[in-house]
């Protein structure tokens, strides 16, 4: 027992790295004001996450060989849809388009100008529940490959045990994550660092999320 609880936790704690689940919380993370309230927002979308994939995985349990392998390439494409919304929005915080006039030579001139803006910290907990359930909707035919073979699960009573594992493991790899990227965020007080932190997060949202829709990944 001692071992298949070790290995789902661990297994957990691995998941919550995939890339897709790094990206999008980061989308989200920079806007955090504290690192408690980022740790937070990470539970959030730990609890989010595995709420969804513990349904879907017990689901498949039962009917993998039913409607579900029609509906899972479609759920990873949701997923990557939604990594392009969050890139999307993580560049509008990025860059704000205004213009400023300056006078030469006494001419009046409007010169337009990229400014770059802070984001705001609104609703993030509510967001990342959103982002947590959504993204628990993918990869969840891997996460019962894991189960049924790493874990050896031949049962719905060992399986409802290694979800519960596997679920704390996930939570504490997000908190870790969520330390550690909000940290040094929060300690140093940068507007420069918060600036290409929110741009690699927005950019790598849209491009994750265009590979994943168009299933190049």
């Amino acid at each position: 027992l001692l071992s298949f609880a070790l290995l789902a936790l661990f297994l957990g704690f691995k998941h919550s790295y995939d890339s897709d689940h790094l990206i999008a919380v980061s989308n989200i993370l920079r806007n955090v004001k504290s690192v408690k309230s980022g740790i937070k927002v990470g539970l959030s979308w730990a609890m989010g996450h595995m709420i969804t994939a513990a349904i879907i995985t017990i689901l498949l349990y039962f009917f993998k060989e039913t409607f579900l392998n029609d509906l899972l390439p479609h759920f990873e494409k949701v997923v990557g849809v939604m990594l392009i919304i969050l890139g999307v929005l993580s560049l509008r915080d990025f860059f704000s388009f205004h213009s400023h006039k300056h006078s030469h030579n006494g001419v009046v001139h409007s010169h337009p100008h990229f400014h770059l803006k802070d984001g705001k910290e609104k609703h993030l907990h509510k967001h990342m529940l959103g982002i947590g359930v959504i993204q628990g909707l993918a990869s969840n035919d891997e996460l019962l490959v894991l189960f049924t073979t790493s874990l050896a699960v031949t049962s719905l009573g060992w399986l409802l045990l290694g979800l519960g594992i596997f679920s704390l493991g996930v939570v504490l790899g997000m908190l870790f994550f969520t330390f550690i990227f909000s940290y040094p965020l929060l300690k140093t007080q940068s507007r420069y660092l918060h600036r290409i932190v929110t741009f690699a997060a927005g950019s790598a949202g849209i491009l994750y999320g265009t590979m994943t829709t168009l299933s190049i990944l």
